[in-house]
């Protein structure tokens, strides 16, 4: 079982930036793959974006490309989002997942693990 809590939201302005970090806790952090999912009002829930157990892989939604980053310290057992250039658009609940396994995992159905979420509000 591993437990996830996000922190970093808030209110920025459009062009502003966040940063979010989801820490972990429960079994060995640096065997699981983790994400970054949104969720706005009467929205589905949609993948920001990916990092492999080892941060050798990433991966992008290509609405937040080139303005996101992800990264995690295993040591730390906490993953982060850095966001720059925040639109109104980014405006949604963002929720931490993770999940055991060596690959990359695009789809919230594919992670067992999430953080209750934590929101962002983007103002234009």
């Amino acid at each position: 079982q591993v437990q996830l809590v996000e922190s970093g939201g808030g209110l920025v302005q459009a062009g502003g930036s966040l940063r979010l970090s989801c820490a972990a806790s429960g079994r060995a952090f640096s065997g699981y793959a983790m994400g970054w999912f949104r969720q706005a009002p009467g929205k589905e829930r949609d993948v920001v974006a990916t990092i492999s157990w080892s941060g050798a892989t990433t991966y992008y939604a290509d609405s937040v490309k080139g303005r996101f980053t992800i990264s995690r310290d295993n040591a730390k057992n906490t993953v982060y989002l850095q966001m720059y250039s925040l639109k109104p658009e980014d405006t949604a609940v963002y929720h931490c997942a993770a999940r055991q396994g060596g690959g990359t995992y695009y789809y919230a159905t594919q992670y067992p693990y999430w953080g209750q979420g934590i929101q962002v509000t983007v103002s234009s």
